[in-house]
C-alpha cells in the first residue's frame, strides 16, 4: 500500500495537545523546545495547559499545530527509524498544515517554519478589522453550488469559497454582510445546514491580500529546500517539489481556496491507499472517510498511536 501523510489545520488545537508526546519521548520534547526558542515564547506550556482562548488565537494555534505534527514525525524517526522520504509517497496539509507537511519533509527547518507561521497568523489577523469579516460552513453543498451562492450573495462585496473539504462540506469567507447573505441564499437553495463559524478573521479569501503580501516578503527571505516527498499543494491540488514554485503557491494559498477534496483525489489517483493524519485531532481522518472511503485512514498523534503505527509497518 502506498502511504501519504496529511497534516491538520486550524481548529484541531486543544489544551493538552502534545503533552503526552513530550512526557513519553525525548524527540518530542526537543521539538517543543526548539519552537519555544524560535518564538521567544513558552508556547509549549500554552499547548499543554491552555487557556483555550489564548491557544486558539491564530498566531499561537498555527505554530502549535505545526509543532505537534513535526514532533510526531521526529518521534517516528527516533523510535522506529522511520524515514519519511523513503516510506511516504506524498504529503499534504490543510491550510497551515501545508507548512507542517513541508517542515516534516525537510523543506523548511523547524525554527523557520515556526517564525513563518507566527508571522502568517499575525498578518492574517491584521488584514481585516475585527467584526468586518466572517466565515460560514455550508453543509450538504458541493463546490459549484457554493460558488453560485457566493456570486449571488456578493452584491459588490467579497464572499468566496475558502475550503472545499469534500463530502458536502464547503466553507465560504468574506465580508460579514455578504457571508450572512450567502447563509440565507444557501437556506433558500435547500442546503442542509448553513452556519457562521467561530473564527477571528475571514481566511482564504481576497480580503487576505495584505497578509499574502506579508508572506511573499517573508517567504522570499526564507531558506527552502526540495522536500523529501512531493507536497500536494492546496491551491492546485497537484504535487510540487520545486522550492520557488512552493514559495509562490504558499503566497497564493493565503487568499486562495483550500482544494482539499481535489487534493485527496489527486493522492488516490497517484496510488495512495493508506493515509495517516499526523498531529493533533482527527478532522482530516473524518474527511478521508467521506472523500476516499476505500482508503485506509488512521491518526498518528498520541504515544499509543505512534507505537501502533510503527508496529504495523
Amino acid at each position: 500500500m502506498t502511504l501519504a501523510f496529511v497534516f491538520p489545520g486550524q481548529g484541531s488545537q486543544a489544551p493538552g495537545m502534545g503533552r503526552d508526546l513530550a512526557d513519553a519521548f525525548p524527540a518530542a520534547r526537543e521539538v517543543f523546545g526548539e519552537v519555544d526558542e524560535a518564538l521567544k515564547q513558552n508556547l509549549s506550556r500554552l499547548m499543554f495547559e491552555g487557556p483555550a482562548e489564548e491557544l486558539t488565537l491564530t498566531a499561537n494555534a498555527q505554530p502549535a499545530l505545526m509543532a505537534v505534527s513535526v514532533a510526531v514525525c521526529r518521534v517516528l524517526a527516533a523510535e522506529g527509524g522511520f524515514e519519511l522520504g523513503r516510506r511516504v509517497s506524498l504529503v499534504a496539509g490543510h491550510s497551515l498544515g501545508e507548512y507542517s507537511a513541508l517542515t516534516a519533509a525537510g523543506a523548511f527547518d523547524l525554527p523557520t517554519a515556526a517564525r513563518l507561521l507566527r508571522l502568517r497568523g499575525e498578518a492574517m489577523q491584521r488584514a481585516v478589522r475585527p467584526g468586518e469579516g466572517a466565515m460560514a460552513a455550508l453543509l450538504g453543498a458541493e463546490a459549484a453550488q457554493a460558488q453560485a451562492i457566493c456570486e449571488a450573495a456578493a452584491q459588490g462585496e467579497v464572499v468566496e469559497v475558502a475550503n472545499d473539504n469534500g463530502g458536502g462540506q464547503v466553507v465560504v469567507s468574506g465580508a460579514r454582510a455578504a457571508v450572512e447573505r450567502a447563509i440565507e441564499g444557501a437556506k433558500a437553495a435547500g442546503i442542509k445546514r448553513a452556519m457562521l463559524l467561530p473564527v477571528s478573521a475571514p481566511f482564504h479569501c481576497s480580503l487576505m491580500a495584505p497578509a499574502a503580501e506579508a508572506m511573499r516578503e517573508a517567504l522570499g527571505k526564507a531558506a527552502l529546500a526540495v522536500p523529501a516527498a512531493p507536497v500536494v499543494a492546496n491551491v492546485t491540488a497537484a504535487p510540487v517539489g520545486d522550492p520557488d514554485a512552493i514559495r509562490d503557491l504558499l503566497v497564493l494559498q493565503v487568499t486562495g481556496t483550500v482544494r482539499w477534496r481535489e487534493c485527496v483525489a489527486a493522492m488516490v489517483a497517484a496510488g495512495c491507499t493508506r493515509f495517516a493524519e499526523v498531529g493533533a485531532g482527527k478532522v482530516l481522518t473524518g474527511l478521508m472517510k467521506r472523500n476516499a472511503p476505500e482508503a485506509q485512514a488512521l491518526t498518528v498523534g498520541t504515544p499509543a498511536e505512534v507505537e501502533a503505527f510503527l508496529k504495523a509497518l
